[in-house]
């Protein structure tokens, strides 16, 4: 009896100690190779990683189409370390409060450069100052800041989103004009973007102050569907129930645009080049100008996602003392069928 306690007693206690040994190494061996799924783990490089790299801590806002994928991609593709860099990134997850956290983050790890894409343009004066204070440069990149300081950023880098809204605007009245409409009352709708943002605010500002020289041009209603192809479908199926007799969808990206269109393809409504309602759209990435090019997008305002080779430009200049720009305007361009096809096969994203 004794001998079997003995033995009973070796093979719990055994057991116990391999289990706590293992308790202790598996979840260093998990952090090392990144297998704790859904877990964001705060990324802070080791002096010997850092040496001679330049420290960047890049907050991208989300990922929310495929417009902000490519976005993403351009940064990680620009700021390598090839190119003499340490990338420090986070997704924000359509949050202010993640990417004021993040920031602050980066603000702890005394990196060299704050690079960031602000979710919304307001609340950003608090953590910004903390970075200047920090001494800390800050790269704005896609939408714009609002602060009453503009010295607690150091530059920003995007497109110009109230000369995209003016641009569709002045496409209207020409593909009107050409179909003899120019005097039919026209009913438009539009899907604006995330509330707040630099591309809402500018888009519909830029597309309202062309609308206002027509007076046969009449909004029936804008509405947020949050630059996602699921609200956009589902904004744009109320809208069809609301409003029988839509003339033009305005649609502030293209993922929007791209559920909208499933809503139409589901009610029974024809749009298009050989349609009912004219599609007018905001981002031109590939899937999207494959579609202007059937015919099923009547127009597409670019909206340049490739600004890494601005930021390592800038960063560069700044690392030599070089004095840089307060903004940088990344080039665009305008697709409709016309001219679509010599672009589709060069287009990456």
């Amino acid at each position: 009896m004794k001998r079997a306690v003995e033995i009973l007693k070796k093979i719990i206690f055994g057991h116990v100690g391999i289990c706590i040994l293992l308790l202790c190494v598996l979840p260093l061996v998990f952090i090392s190779h990144g297998l704790y799924r859904g877990i964001e783990i705060e990324q802070s490089p080791a002096d010997s990683e850092m040496e001679d790299l330049i420290v960047v801590g890049f907050s991208q806002l989300g990922s929310e189409s495929g417009w902000r994928t490519a976005h993403t991609r351009s940064i990680q593709e620009a700021l390598t370390k090839d190119a003499g860099y340490f990338l420090i990134y986070n997704n924000a997850r359509q949050t202010q409060e993640n990417q004021i956290k993040t920031i602050r983050s980066f603000i702890s790890q005394r990196v060299d450069y704050i690079v960031f894409a602000p979710v919304i343009e307001s609340g950003w004066d608090t953590v910004l100052q903390e970075a200047k204070d920090a001494g800390i440069p800050v790269i704005v990149i896609d939408r714009m800041v609002d602060v009453k300081d503009e010295s607690l950023y150091t530059t920003w880098i995007g497109t110009d989103a109230r000369e995209e809204g003016k641009k569709a605007g002045i496409w209207l009245e020409q593909y009107l004009r050409k179909r003899n409409r120019q005097s039919e009352n026209i009913n438009i709708v539009v899907l604006q973007g995330t509330i707040g943002s630099t591309a809402q605010i500018g888009r519909t500002e830029g597309f309202e102050e062309i609308a206002e020289r027509h007076e046969n041009w009449y909004i029936l209603e804008s509405a947020s569907a949050d630059f996602t192809a699921t609200k956009g479908k589902e904004v744009m199926r109320e809208m069809l129930h609301r409003y029988p007799s839509i003339d033009v969808l305005v649609s502030q990206n293209d993922d929007m645009t791209m559920g909208a269109i499933e809503a139409m393809q589901e009610a029974g409504v024809s749009f298009g080049e050989r349609g009912k309602v004219t599609v007018l759209s905001f981002d031109a990435i590939r899937d999207a100008l494959e579609m202007v090019d059937e015919g099923l997008i009547n127009v597409d305002i670019e909206c340049n996602p490739v600004q890494g080779i601005y930021v390592d430009s800038i960063i560069k200049k700044l690392e030599n003392g070089e004095p840089v720009e307060k903004s940088y305007i990344v080039e665009e361009n305008i697709f409709t069928k016309e001219n679509v096809a010599e672009f589709l096969d060069s287009r990456t994203y």
